[in-house]
């Protein structure tokens, strides 16, 4: 099994889908690297480089530079959707939601209930979430707990290479609008990733460390932080699960109730600001369901409620740290109740 980037896992599965599927279509902004310009056609695949070479192989038709226009690109997605195409439309930045969420929320997501069920919308919404990239507060923001809170939508939040390929996978193909979440940072980061097609079911959490004393609950980036805090203190005979969700829509709300059950400690890592946010949801949830399971108050480890600062050494602080996860892993293990 070959050593793949998070950006070729990507790349890899467009590539797949399309040449499998002759209805997949791809569109958003420069996803043909400079198709319609005066420059080389394909110079680069996009600004982060992960559409690179399909324009090459399947042409202008089904990879389709756009205008900048964010409300255009949704709604002609929404619409090719529901016309029997399965477009995957790039949303450049999350942060750019704002000019076509109507489309999204309030079209996409509701095509299969307002027309009883007859209305499919196999639409796959691309976009990059998270800090830590230097792009200010305008390109650096984790907003995915807004897209959770829309009934109609799927969302998807890969922390590695190897998701990513079959969570795509399967949004391609799912039948029902998808917001696939990838963080900016997680590109270059590496993973053994089949040559071949696979699926990564919805709503299936990936335990990816084990232990009894308490659990993490931590997403996309998060979850690599999760795991280094993990590994630090297993060597103190601190015994650490990690639980990554990969999708907050649907949830896989057995696996963290069946881990509060086990561990009865609860940290909760969700890099967004913490009102109304994933963390909040979650502890919500483990109160309503397993209450009595806990041995200690719910640690949540989020951003503040501020933007994104661009000075890097604030923006360092604004993330959710390695340490910071430390620090609440201790407090909950400490507390004597």
């Amino acid at each position: 099994m070959a050593k793949k980037t998070f950006r070729q896992a990507i790349n890899e599965t467009l590539f797949q889908e399309m040449r499998r599927d002759p209805r997949v279509i791809v569109m958003g902004e420069d996803v043909a690297g400079g198709q319609g310009g005066s420059g080389q056609i394909d110079a680069y695949g996009g600004p982060l480089g992960v559409t690179k070479g399909l324009i090459g192989e399947f042409g202008a038709s089904r990879v389709i530079d756009t205008p900048i226009t964010e409300s255009a690109i949704m709604g002609a997605a929404a619409g090719a959707a529901v016309n029997g195409l399965r477009p995957v439309a790039e949303l450049m930045f999350v942060d750019f939601f704002g000019v076509c969420f109507d489309q999204i929320y309030n079209q996409a997501a509701k095509f299969r209930y307002m027309f009883g069920g007859k209305a499919k919308t196999p639409l796959v919404i691309r976009t990059t979430i998270g800090a830590g990239f230097r792009a200010a507060a305008q390109h650096s923001q984790t907003l995915y707990p807004i897209f959770t809170h829309v009934p109609g939508l799927k969302v998807v939040i890969p922390s590695n290479a190897y998701d990513a390929k079959g969570l795509l996978t399967q949004a391609i193909r799912d039948d029902d609008p998808v917001i696939f979440c990838e963080h900016k940072l997680l590109y270059d980061t590496t993973a053994d990733v089949p040559d071949d097609a696979y699926t990564i079911p919805f709503g299936e959490a990936e335990i990816t460390r084990d232990g009894d004393d308490v659990a993490i609950v931590a997403f996309g980036r998060m979850a690599h932080f999760a795991n280094e805090v993990a590994d630090k203190l297993t060597k103190e005979k601190i015994s650490v699960r990690v639980i990554d969700p990969r999708t907050t829509s649907p949830l896989d709300e057995d696996t963290i109730i069946e881990a509060v059950e086990d561990t009865g400690r609860l940290v909760i890592v969700d890099e967004s600001p913490p009102r109304c946010s994933i963390a909040r949801d979650i502890a919500g949830l483990v109160v309503e369901h397993a209450f009595g399971a806990l041995k200690a108050p719910i640690a949540q480890v989020t951003c503040p409620h501020t933007p994104v600062p661009f000075a890097p050494p604030l923006e360092d602080l604004y993330i959710p740290s390695p340490a910071k996860i430390e620090a609440a892993v201790r407090k909950v293990m400490a507390y004597k109740g």
